[in-house]
């Protein structure tokens, strides 16, 4: 069963996306912040990653430019989830290390196709 990590810190966002990933038989794990998304990272070995970018702590651009340096080895996706649409947001999170970007709010009838782009 593959392993998602949602790091998010909006409680809505997070129960919805935990819900539609369980309904597709998916394992998750969560984290509400960037200092707990980047430990779970490290002692779970996810199979993907849902990167909030806006986080109470560390931003999630931060936490993917720490997960790249400290597990190089292992290309994790991540996909960065942001209500940020500005010009340029999306490139910022490929330089980060995001292997995509995803806008808020999260289209039900998209989302999982986008997920799986990663998974499988």
């Amino acid at each position: 069963m593959k392993r998602i990590l949602i790091v998010e810190d909006n409680e809505d966002n997070l129960y919805m996306i935990k819900f539609m990933l369980e309904q597709n038989k998916l394992d998750v794990i969560t984290a509400v912040s960037g200092t707990e998304g980047l430990e779970k990272t490290l002692n779970e070995k996810p199979d993907l990653i849902l990167m909030d970018i806006q986080l109470p702590d560390i931003n999630g651009l931060e936490v993917t430019k720490r997960i790249r340096q400290l597990i190089p080895d292992e290309p994790i996706p991540i996909v960065a989830l942001s209500s940020y649409v500005m010009t340029g947001d999306k490139e910022k999170a490929l330089e980060a290390g995001c292997t995509a970007y995803i806008g808020k709010p999260i289209d039900p009838e998209t989302f999982m196709d986008q997920v799986n782009r990663y998974l499988f």
